[in-house]
């Protein structure tokens, strides 16, 4: 297995992963190749808590000018991991949605 820091990237902070929180939902960068089973044994492995379900995004990157010159911007894989009902909260996450 993957060492769970390597998959778990960093959390997403915006107003939609804030509002998640009520229901012990919370969203994460993970790696591109990371599947849906090692995201939830890394979550579990690093936080602690039992993870329900997880669904996974994929964004491709877009296309950005620089007078006339191409690139693309990365590309990322977003995590929404939702907890069981009767498992603890992330700490990491408490007092950020008020």
């Amino acid at each position: 297995m993957k060492n769970p820091h390597d998959i778990i990237l960093r959390p997403i902070m915006t107003e939609k992963a804030y509002n998640g929180f009520e229901g012990k939902r919370y969203v994460f960068q993970v790696a591109l190749d990371a599947n849906k089973i090692e995201i939830k044994q890394a979550v579990e492995a690093v936080f602690d808590v039992k993870v329900e379900s997880v669904n996974t995004l994929r964004t491709l990157g877009k296309i950005k000018r620089q007078g006339r010159y191409s690139g693309r911007t990365p590309e990322i894989k977003k995590a929404y991991v939702t907890l069981k009902k009767d498992s603890k909260t992330i700490e990491f996450f408490d007092g950020m949605a008020q």
